[in-house]
Protein backbone atom coordinates (compact mmCIF):
# COMPACT_ATOMS: atom_id res chain seq x y z
CA UNK A 1 0.00 0.00 0.00
CA UNK A 2 1.82 3.78 -0.81
CA UNK A 3 1.44 5.88 1.41
CA UNK A 4 1.45 9.41 0.80
CA UNK A 5 3.85 11.62 2.17
CA UNK A 6 3.49 15.25 2.48
CA UNK A 7 6.35 17.07 0.42
CA UNK A 8 7.15 19.41 3.40
CA UNK A 9 7.45 16.31 5.72
CA UNK A 10 9.65 14.61 2.89
CA UNK A 11 12.04 18.27 2.77
CA UNK A 12 12.46 18.41 6.22
CA UNK A 13 13.39 14.53 6.46
CA UNK A 14 16.00 14.62 3.81
CA UNK A 15 17.81 17.75 5.43
CA UNK A 16 17.90 15.73 8.46
CA UNK A 17 19.42 12.93 6.83
CA UNK A 18 22.01 15.04 4.67
CA UNK A 19 23.01 16.85 8.07
CA UNK A 20 23.45 13.12 9.39
CA UNK A 21 25.76 12.47 6.45
CA UNK A 22 27.21 15.71 6.69
CA UNK A 23 27.98 15.43 10.12
CA UNK A 24 29.60 12.25 10.66
CA UNK A 25 33.02 12.36 12.76
CA UNK A 26 35.40 11.11 10.42
CA UNK A 27 37.51 7.55 9.73
CA UNK A 28 38.25 5.66 13.37
CA UNK A 29 35.77 8.48 15.95
CA UNK A 30 33.80 7.15 18.25
CA UNK A 31 31.93 10.08 19.16
CA UNK A 32 28.55 10.22 20.16
CA UNK A 33 26.31 11.17 17.23
CA UNK A 34 23.40 13.66 18.43
CA UNK A 35 19.90 13.77 17.13
CA UNK A 36 20.89 16.56 14.40
CA UNK A 37 17.18 18.40 15.37
CA UNK A 38 18.44 18.81 19.08
CA UNK A 39 20.04 21.58 18.09
CA UNK A 40 20.56 25.09 20.32
CA UNK A 41 18.58 27.76 18.09
CA UNK A 42 19.31 31.52 19.31
CA UNK A 43 21.22 31.50 22.34
CA UNK A 44 25.44 31.87 22.56
CA UNK A 45 26.58 28.93 23.45
CA UNK A 46 30.08 28.10 25.32
CA UNK A 47 31.96 25.27 26.27
CA UNK A 48 34.28 25.04 29.29
CA UNK A 49 36.92 22.56 29.22
CA UNK A 50 40.52 22.13 31.15
CA UNK A 51 42.11 19.90 33.35
CA UNK A 52 40.44 18.42 36.55
CA UNK A 53 40.33 20.15 39.36
CA UNK A 54 41.35 23.65 37.59
CA UNK A 55 38.58 25.50 38.48
CA UNK A 56 36.15 25.17 35.46
CA UNK A 57 32.77 24.97 37.65
CA UNK A 58 34.43 28.05 39.68
CA UNK A 59 35.40 29.79 36.50
CA UNK A 60 31.68 28.71 34.80
CA UNK A 61 29.46 29.77 37.59
CA UNK A 62 31.28 33.17 37.94
CA UNK A 63 31.15 33.73 34.40
CA UNK A 64 27.58 33.03 34.21
CA UNK A 65 26.87 35.62 36.58
CA UNK A 66 29.20 38.17 34.93
CA UNK A 67 26.79 37.61 32.08
CA UNK A 68 23.61 37.93 34.33
CA UNK A 69 25.03 41.32 35.52
CA UNK A 70 25.50 42.37 32.13
CA UNK A 71 21.71 41.92 31.48
CA UNK A 72 21.79 38.38 29.89
CA UNK A 73 19.53 35.86 30.70
CA UNK A 74 22.21 32.52 31.24
CA UNK A 75 21.72 28.63 31.82
CA UNK A 76 24.24 26.81 33.11
CA UNK A 77 24.64 23.14 32.47
CA UNK A 78 27.06 21.07 34.51
CA UNK A 79 27.97 17.87 32.64
CA UNK A 80 30.21 16.10 35.52
CA UNK A 81 28.30 12.95 37.58
CA UNK A 82 29.24 14.48 40.64
CA UNK A 83 26.80 17.54 39.69
CA UNK A 84 28.75 20.32 41.46
CA UNK A 85 29.09 22.42 38.86
CA UNK A 86 26.17 25.09 39.96
CA UNK A 87 26.34 24.51 43.76
CA UNK A 88 27.69 28.39 44.58
CA UNK A 89 24.48 29.48 42.51
CA UNK A 90 22.14 27.99 44.17
CA UNK A 91 23.24 27.01 47.58
CA UNK A 92 22.87 23.23 47.16
CA UNK A 93 23.50 19.89 45.59
CA UNK A 94 20.56 19.80 43.09
CA UNK A 95 19.01 16.89 42.00
CA UNK A 96 20.33 15.51 38.14
CA UNK A 97 18.33 15.31 35.09
CA UNK A 98 19.22 11.62 34.76
CA UNK A 99 18.09 10.87 38.45
CA UNK A 100 14.97 12.91 37.59
CA UNK A 101 14.31 11.12 34.27
CA UNK A 102 14.70 7.64 35.97
CA UNK A 103 12.29 8.34 38.60
CA UNK A 104 9.80 8.41 35.98
CA UNK A 105 10.83 5.33 33.91
CA UNK A 106 12.36 7.91 30.82
CA UNK A 107 8.88 9.36 30.22
CA UNK A 108 9.54 13.33 29.46
CA UNK A 109 6.16 13.81 28.98
CA UNK A 110 5.71 13.53 32.96
CA UNK A 111 8.44 16.25 33.94
CA UNK A 112 7.91 20.03 34.14
CA UNK A 113 10.85 22.27 33.80
CA UNK A 114 11.07 23.21 37.87
CA UNK A 115 11.88 18.86 37.92
CA UNK A 116 14.76 19.51 36.72
CA UNK A 117 16.19 23.41 36.45
CA UNK A 118 16.64 25.77 39.65
CA UNK A 119 16.82 29.36 39.64
CA UNK A 120 20.18 30.46 41.43
CA UNK A 121 21.86 33.72 41.85
CA UNK A 122 21.04 36.44 40.14
CA UNK A 123 19.16 34.76 38.03
CA UNK A 124 20.90 32.37 36.45
CA UNK A 125 19.07 28.99 35.40
CA UNK A 126 21.01 25.68 36.56
CA UNK A 127 20.83 22.30 35.61
CA UNK A 128 22.76 19.28 36.45
CA UNK A 129 22.90 16.75 33.54
CA UNK A 130 24.56 14.38 35.75
CA UNK A 131 25.76 11.10 33.89
CA UNK A 132 25.48 7.23 34.01
CA UNK A 133 27.38 5.42 36.54
CA UNK A 134 30.72 4.61 35.98
CA UNK A 135 31.24 2.02 33.52
CA UNK A 136 27.75 1.84 32.51
CA UNK A 137 26.87 4.37 30.12
CA UNK A 138 27.98 7.27 28.22
CA UNK A 139 27.94 10.61 29.10
CA UNK A 140 26.77 12.25 25.73
CA UNK A 141 23.25 10.40 26.46
CA UNK A 142 22.53 12.54 28.83
CA UNK A 143 23.47 15.57 27.27
CA UNK A 144 21.35 14.64 24.34
CA UNK A 145 18.43 14.30 26.66
CA UNK A 146 18.88 17.43 28.66
CA UNK A 147 18.72 19.80 25.10
CA UNK A 148 16.00 17.55 23.96
CA UNK A 149 13.98 18.01 27.88
CA UNK A 150 15.12 21.95 27.10
CA UNK A 151 13.76 21.70 23.38
CA UNK A 152 10.62 20.18 23.91
CA UNK A 153 9.70 22.82 27.71
CA UNK A 154 10.72 25.93 25.10
CA UNK A 155 13.00 26.63 28.10
CA UNK A 156 15.81 27.69 25.20
CA UNK A 157 13.20 30.60 23.45
CA UNK A 158 14.00 32.72 26.59
CA UNK A 159 17.74 32.31 27.01
CA UNK A 160 20.85 34.39 25.81
CA UNK A 161 23.74 32.64 26.84
CA UNK A 162 24.00 28.68 27.61
CA UNK A 163 27.45 27.55 29.28
CA UNK A 164 28.54 23.97 29.53
CA UNK A 165 30.67 23.20 32.26
CA UNK A 166 32.47 19.39 31.06
CA UNK A 167 33.98 16.81 33.20
CA UNK A 168 37.18 17.70 33.80
CA UNK A 169 39.26 17.42 30.57
CA UNK A 170 37.81 14.41 29.06
CA UNK A 171 37.21 15.04 25.70
CA UNK A 172 36.47 11.83 23.82
CA UNK A 173 33.02 10.13 23.58
CA UNK A 174 29.94 12.02 25.18
CA UNK A 175 32.03 14.32 26.90
CA UNK A 176 32.79 15.80 23.67
CA UNK A 177 29.10 16.29 23.20
CA UNK A 178 28.91 19.51 24.18
CA UNK A 179 31.45 20.80 21.02
CA UNK A 180 28.34 19.60 18.97
CA UNK A 181 26.40 22.35 20.51
CA UNK A 182 28.76 25.16 21.45
CA UNK A 183 29.31 28.38 19.31
CA UNK A 184 32.89 29.19 21.00
CA UNK A 185 35.11 26.46 23.33
CA UNK A 186 36.94 27.83 26.22
CA UNK A 187 39.92 26.45 27.54
CA UNK A 188 40.81 26.58 31.47
CA UNK A 189 44.28 26.47 32.62
CA UNK A 190 46.79 27.08 35.11
CA UNK A 191 50.53 28.61 34.57
CA UNK A 192 51.82 24.83 34.74
CA UNK A 193 53.07 21.94 32.91
CA UNK A 194 49.89 19.89 34.15
CA UNK A 195 47.33 21.82 32.85
CA UNK A 196 49.22 23.07 29.74
CA UNK A 197 49.58 19.53 28.83
CA UNK A 198 46.17 18.35 29.14
CA UNK A 199 45.25 22.16 27.19
CA UNK A 200 47.02 21.32 24.20
CA UNK A 201 45.19 17.92 23.67
CA UNK A 202 41.58 19.06 24.43
CA UNK A 203 42.76 22.11 21.47
CA UNK A 204 43.35 18.83 19.66
CA UNK A 205 39.61 17.37 20.34
CA UNK A 206 38.37 20.69 19.98
CA UNK A 207 40.37 20.93 16.10
CA UNK A 208 38.78 17.70 15.49
CA UNK A 209 35.46 18.49 16.19
CA UNK A 210 35.71 21.88 14.46
CA UNK A 211 35.99 20.14 11.13
CA UNK A 212 32.31 18.71 10.91
CA UNK A 213 30.88 20.90 13.88
CA UNK A 214 30.18 24.77 14.01
CA UNK A 215 32.25 25.10 17.25
CA UNK A 216 35.80 26.94 17.52
CA UNK A 217 38.51 27.86 19.69
CA UNK A 218 37.77 30.85 21.60
CA UNK A 219 40.45 31.00 23.91
CA UNK A 220 42.34 30.32 27.25
CA UNK A 221 41.20 31.60 30.57
CA UNK A 222 44.14 31.54 33.01
CA UNK A 223 43.35 30.64 36.41
CA UNK A 224 44.99 30.08 39.70
CA UNK A 225 47.85 31.40 38.61
CA UNK A 226 50.18 34.29 39.87
CA UNK A 227 51.85 34.58 36.51
CA UNK A 228 50.71 33.75 32.65
CA UNK A 229 53.84 33.64 30.80
CA UNK A 230 54.13 29.85 30.17
CA UNK A 231 50.09 29.75 29.03
CA UNK A 232 51.03 32.94 26.62
CA UNK A 233 54.31 31.61 25.23
CA UNK A 234 52.27 28.29 24.50
CA UNK A 235 49.57 30.34 23.05
CA UNK A 236 52.07 32.42 20.79
CA UNK A 237 53.86 29.27 19.30
CA UNK A 238 50.04 27.68 18.86
CA UNK A 239 48.36 30.28 17.65
CA UNK A 240 45.74 30.29 20.68
CA UNK A 241 45.06 33.66 22.63
CA UNK A 242 44.05 34.85 26.28
CA UNK A 243 40.92 36.08 27.26
CA UNK A 244 41.27 36.54 30.89
CA UNK A 245 43.94 36.19 33.77
CA UNK A 246 41.90 35.33 37.61
CA UNK A 247 44.73 35.02 39.99
CA UNK A 248 45.52 32.90 42.50
CA UNK A 249 43.45 34.30 45.23
CA UNK A 250 42.24 32.72 48.53
CA UNK A 251 39.12 35.03 48.11
CA UNK A 252 38.27 32.27 45.12
CA UNK A 253 39.13 29.08 47.79
CA UNK A 254 37.04 30.99 50.58
CA UNK A 255 34.05 31.68 47.82
CA UNK A 256 33.66 28.10 47.53
CA UNK A 257 34.08 27.35 51.23
CA UNK A 258 30.86 29.48 51.63
CA UNK A 259 29.02 28.27 48.69
CA UNK A 260 29.11 31.15 46.78
CA UNK A 261 30.13 33.19 43.62
CA UNK A 262 32.93 35.70 43.77
CA UNK A 263 30.03 38.48 43.01
CA UNK A 264 28.64 37.74 46.89
CA UNK A 265 31.71 37.88 48.61
CA UNK A 266 31.56 41.97 48.95
CA UNK A 267 33.67 44.83 47.15
CA UNK A 268 37.25 44.71 48.58
CA UNK A 269 39.75 45.62 45.95
CA UNK A 270 40.94 42.43 45.12
CA UNK A 271 37.59 40.60 44.96
CA UNK A 272 36.52 43.83 42.64
CA UNK A 273 39.24 43.32 40.24
CA UNK A 274 38.24 39.86 40.16
CA UNK A 275 34.61 40.40 39.49
CA UNK A 276 35.55 43.30 37.24
CA UNK A 277 37.98 40.48 34.98
CA UNK A 278 34.67 38.52 34.79
CA UNK A 279 32.53 41.10 33.69
CA UNK A 280 35.16 41.90 31.03
CA UNK A 281 34.92 38.15 30.00
CA UNK A 282 31.58 37.64 29.86
CA UNK A 283 31.14 41.70 27.24
CA UNK A 284 34.43 40.27 24.85
CA UNK A 285 32.30 36.87 24.72
CA UNK A 286 29.02 38.38 23.81
CA UNK A 287 30.63 40.32 21.32
CA UNK A 288 31.99 37.77 19.88
CA UNK A 289 35.69 36.58 19.90
CA UNK A 290 37.85 35.12 16.95
CA UNK A 291 37.86 31.98 15.51
CA UNK A 292 41.08 30.84 16.89
CA UNK A 293 42.96 27.99 14.42
CA UNK A 294 45.27 26.92 16.62
CA UNK A 295 48.06 23.76 15.71
CA UNK A 296 48.38 21.74 18.72
CA UNK A 297 51.76 20.25 19.05
CA UNK A 298 52.29 16.69 19.44
CA UNK A 299 52.66 15.00 23.01
CA UNK A 300 56.70 14.70 22.79
CA UNK A 301 57.02 18.57 21.30
CA UNK A 302 55.26 19.91 23.75
CA UNK A 303 56.52 17.94 27.04
CA UNK A 304 60.29 19.55 25.52
CA UNK A 305 58.71 22.70 24.65
CA UNK A 306 57.41 23.77 28.42
CA UNK A 307 59.72 24.32 31.21
CA UNK A 308 62.85 26.73 31.52
CA UNK A 309 65.79 25.97 30.39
Amino acid sequence: MNIYTHPKTAEREARQAKKLRERADGDGSVQVHLDPTMEIDGAKVFAIYGKGGIGKSTTSSNLSVAFSKIGKRVLQIGCDPKHDSTFTLTKSLIPTVIDILEQVDFHTEELRPEDYMVEGYNGVQCIEAGGPPAGTGCGGYVVGQTVKLLKEHHLLDDTDVVIFDVLGDVVCGGFASPLQHAERAVVVAANDFDSIFAMNRIVAAIKAKAKNYEVRLGGVIANRSRETDQIDRYNETVGLKRLAHVPDSDHVRLSRLKKSTLFEMGDAQEIAAIQAEYIQLAEQLWAGTEALNAEPMKDREIFEFLGFE
